[in-house]
């Protein structure tokens, strides 16, 4: 290692359909670690997403915005393995959010994939915070699809977006959780 001073770049990969204040809470948690936090959105059509990358994107960009207002986070996507994208960026710095001890194992095969590609990067693991735990993106659209409250659970913005696409029955402003 050199003497030159890095920029501390993390990278923060997922596929965010839809971002819900889980993702936000991890967001916030690097922000005062690095230098930099990139939200990176996955491009995988296998997964068949709600929502489009393009429209993710938008998303989580207008979401960091509204969130943290002036602070060094951007969003952009990528397809591909993940340490090609960070050597772009020149990141080396994997975040990722446990939520319980069940993806512990998935995880942490994958940060071993990494490393093995590309033994500069290493993987942060963060634990959000205790309200977000059991949160994932598959369970707010099922609970979203089901009539469930997601009050607290995603932004309104993001709510409102499920609203449009998921065209629940009824109206949308007479749903519990829809802030209109």
């Amino acid at each position: 290692m050199t003497g030159i001073p890095t920029r501390r770049i993390a990278v923060y990969p997922g596929s965010f359909d839809p971002f819900h204040n889980g993702h936000l809470d991890i967001v916030q948690r690097c922000l005062p670690i690095f230098d930099e936090v990139v939200v990176a959105v996955l491009f995988n059509e296998e997964k068949r997403p709600l929502f489009s990358v393009d429209e993710r994107v938008a998303m989580v960009r207008h979401l960091l915005a509204e969130s943290f207002p002036g602070a060094p986070c951007r969003v952009e996507s990528f397809s591909g393995l993940l340490v090609d994208f960070m050597a772009r960026l020149g990141a080396r710095t994997v975040v990722r959010g446990l939520r319980a001890v069940s993806d512990f194992e998935f995880e942490f095969q994958m940060a071993l994939m990494n490393r093995r590609l590309n033994p500069n990067v290493e993987t942060v693991f963060m634990m959000p915070k205790e309200d977000f735990s059991y949160l994932s993106s598959r369970l707010v659209k099922e609970v979203y699809g089901l009539g469930g409250d997601l009050t607290g659970l995603v932004p309104p913005s993001v709510l409102a977006l499920l609203a449009e696409r998921l065209h629940p029955e009824g109206h949308p402003e007479n749903r519990p959780g829809h802030n209109a």
